[in-house]
């Protein structure tokens, strides 16, 4: 990361001239987040001005996404007549001092428009015809009259140059227009509008008299429950993010001699490399849990020992450039061959997930993969003696829960638990469609300090994981590639550390 712009003596002597002016209708160049503010001579001012070539781009060409994402802004239309609406990609969030973390627009945004970039907003303008004209408020590339891209800590030659408006409107199949005029516009807009809540407090507050908790709840979850049924550009992405996850495992098979002399971080560092070289980003925390710490659902920590002998349980699924992650998980033994104990687990968990995907169909409901998968595991729970059966009463009183804790699954898409505010009865009490993606993981974890299992069992943690999408016959495992059997994942270790 770059320093300040000017040694620190040269910050705090007098300026010989004022920093240029701003350009009338231009925004103020936003002092540095530092507080430090360079004196610019006359010369050095009129240097910066002058002496650039021209980069503008003639010829880009739209996104793949482009024509999905005017369908997907149709339906959205469709649906709210006569309002205005307003979806924003969001802004930096400082994570200290004066660093921010890592940018990540919106699903909402990003679904609607395929654009990524902070502060945007898309406007959908109500028609009196009926319809919406949509627009895209965008920040445009830095100022070279004012000094906007090399004075502002956020300018071009500190973070990089941004798309023209017009450069934005050939990429995105949308107008485009200056966001820092959108508060005032919106400000004298008059009729109902809706916004998105939660991603850009400034827009919300511009917004404040004009919005109503409930309009905006409809808007949020309408947009969730659009994300239920993906179309053919969204699988092909979701696919890639699987491959890419794939890879990304084998790696880390290769490194486990390494993450023994080391930690768990050995093994997230080494897939979060594939995810950065191949995709934006993992798309979630990875899990990267060895021995005990399997029993932990979301260990995010990752800094506990990796020892021969015990199991680690890898969770991770790499994000894609246009933000579709995979979710998978595989529990392996680090030396490379399961236990008498951890094979009889892990084939049960096994089992429980074969009859989980075969419940996967459209028709089904959504739950039946659930019910499906926690029947097998409440069964080996009674067979092994470690609860009193039945297994009908096991599952009315949900007491195999103690080991199974989760659901089997959600649904997977832009986001890694994908349309989660849609309404219980389009979504967990539903019917599957083809189009729809999900994970069915089912899992069996013996906590450390469990006193109710034979000593054997405690430590133990085992989900298998994988990306089912349903088809028009069935489902289809888009994460196939990587083996699930105890043999299977045996000598797929084998052969990559052979």
């Amino acid at each position: 990361m770059g320093g300040v712009q000017f040694e620190e003596e040269d910050v705090t002597e007098e300026p010989t001239s004022e920093a240029p002016e701003t350009p009338e209708g231009e925004e103020p160049i936003k002092q540095r987040k530092n507080g430090l503010y360079p004196g610019v001579s006359d010369e050095l001012a009129a240097s910066m001005k002058s002496g650039w070539a021209d980069t503008e781009q003639h010829d880009l060409e739209p996104l793949a996404q482009a024509p999905h994402t005017a369908r997907r802004r149709a339906a959205l239309s469709a649906r709210f007549p006569g309002d205005r609406l307003v979806i924003p990609a969001g802004n930096l969030r400082t994570r200290s001092n004066d660093t921010d973390y890592s940018f990540r627009a919106s699903t909402e945004y990003a679904y609607l428009t395929g654009d990524q970039t902070e502060d945007g907003v898309l406007v959908m303008e109500p028609e009196a015809g009926g319809g919406h004209t949509a627009t895209l408020y965008l920040l445009p590339r830095s100022d070279r009259e004012n000094g906007e891209f090399w004075l502002d800590g956020q300018g071009e030659l500190w973070v990089g140059r941004r798309l023209s408006l017009t450069e934005a409107e050939k990429r995105l199949g949308l107008p485009a227009r200056d966001v820092r005029k959108l508060a005032d516009e919106l400000r004298g807009a008059t009729g109902p509008v809706r916004v998105v809540r939660g991603h850009d407090a400034g827009l919300e507050a511009a917004l404040t008299d004009k919005v109503t908790g409930e309009r905006d709840e409809e808007l949020r979850v309408f947009l969730s429950e659009q994300r239920l049924v993906k179309d053919e550009f969204e699988i092909g992405q979701l696919q890639a993010a699987v491959d890419s996850t794939v890879r990304g495992f084998e790696d880390v098979v290769k490194v486990l001699d390494k993450a023994r002399a080391t930690s768990e971080r050995y093994i997230e560092g080494t897939f979060f490399l594939r995810a950065r070289v191949e995709g934006n980003d993992v798309g979630y925390g990875t899990i990267a849990a060895a021995g005990p710490h399997a029993t932990t659902l979301h260990w995010v920590r990752n800094d506990g020992p990796v020892r021969s002998g015990d199991l680690l349980l890898l969770d991770a699924g790499v994000e894609t450039t246009t933000l579709y992650t995979a979710d998978v998980t595989r529990t392996l033994p680090v030396n490379g061959t399961y236990s008498p104990l951890q094979r009889k687990v892990y084939e049960a968990v096994y089992e429980a997930q074969e009859a989980g995907i075969a419940a996967v169909r459209p028709g089904a409901k959504y739950r039946d993969f659930h019910d499906a998968a926690q029947r097998v595991l409440a069964t080996k729970l009674v067979e092994w003696g470690l609860v009193e059966g039945p297994v009908e009463r096991v599952l009315e009183l949900g007491l195999q829960r103690r080991w199974t804790l989760h659901g089997t699954g959600h649904m997977l898409g832009m986001d890694v638990h994908d349309c989660a505010v849609a309404r219980t009865e389009t979504y967990v009490d539903g019917t599957l469609e083809p189009g729809m993606c999900l994970t069915v993981e089912p899992g069996l974890y013996f906590q450390p300090d469990d006193l109710t299992v034979p000593e054997e069992y405690r430590g133990i943690g085992v989900r298998i994981e994988d990306d089912i999408l349903v088809t028009e016959d069935g489902n289809r495992v888009l994460s196939a590639a990587l083996p699930r059997t105890a043999d299977d994942v045996e000598a797929w270790m084998a052969r990559l550390t052979g």
